[in-house]
């Protein structure tokens, strides 16, 4: 009787789990690794598949995808870069989809730097304030647009340090290279709450959306793990780790 149960669970279990294991190699915007690396371990768990995770600003990663790297998948931080890969025939037509939307903060690694409401920008109070360079990364073009709505480009731009992507802006301002700097909510927002120091929660009406947008690639085209990944980052368990990480979700 016992072995008739054990072996209806196996059967059972078989039936969520693929025929045969795969692999699938991601490139992945450097905002969204720290999420990817708890989507893959919940994917891997789920399906049986393992993933391989290659983060780099999205230019770089573009670049490489230009360049014959073996990636599956582009997990982008914006949605014009799948847009051209697909146009210039490096990607599958119809791949494309919005899998979240980053949310832009200002923060500061000191707990009493910056104010729920921003007003620091305008003390200027600082000697340097960081971004990603807003020609390369969604998120500094996004902090270049709130900088623009508030009247103070112009007035802050000589304080700048540039990062080439947004999680080396994080860095800047965590090492103290700048006192504050834009960051993704992600990478200081983890379960409803602020993991350290002080930040704005930017209102979303003063940059333009961040819709990060993953792509199946022409070298994933025929992945079965690469297909069941894209699949995956839709599902409930993945869509609840982004936001409990701080992405809203493309509803």
């Amino acid at each position: 009787m016992m072995m008739r149960v054990l072996v209806s669970l196996i059967l059972g279990w078989s039936l969520f789990l693929p025929a045969s294991a795969d692999s699938v190699q991601v490139a992945v915007a450097s905002n969204f690794n720290g999420a990817m690396e708890q989507i893959a371990a919940a994917f891997r768990r789920d399906t049986g598949h393992t993933v391989t995770l290659m983060p780099a600003g999205t230019g770089k990663l573009y670049a490489q995808i230009k360049n014959g790297a073996p990636f599956d998948i582009l997990l982008s931080a914006d949605d014009q870069t799948p847009r051209k890969l697909e146009e210039e025939g490096l990607a599958v037509p119809g791949s494309r989809f919005t899998y979240a939307l980053g949310k832009l903060v200002l923060w500061s690694a000191k707990p009493t730097t910056v104010d729920r409401e921003g007003k620091v920008l305008r003390k200027s109070e600082f000697a340097h304030i960081s971004l990603g360079n807003p020609k390369t990364v969604p998120y500094g073009k996004a902090a270049v647009e709130v900088l623009e709505h508030l009247g103070l480009l112009q007035t802050l731009e000589a304080k700048f340090v540039l990062g080439e992507n947004v999680a080396q802006a994080q860095q800047f301002v965590a090492s103290g290279s700048a006192e504050l700097g834009f960051v993704a909510k992600s990478g200081v927002y983890q379960d409803g709450q602020l993991t350290g120091g002080s930040a704005w929660w930017i209102p979303d009406d003063l940059y333009s959306p961040i819709r990060q947008d993953a792509v199946l690639l022409r070298k994933g085209q025929d992945n079965a793990a690469a297909k069941a990944l894209l699949d995956y980052l839709q599902s409930g368990t993945a869509q609840g780790i982004m936001t409990a990480l701080g992405y809203g979700l493309n509803k």
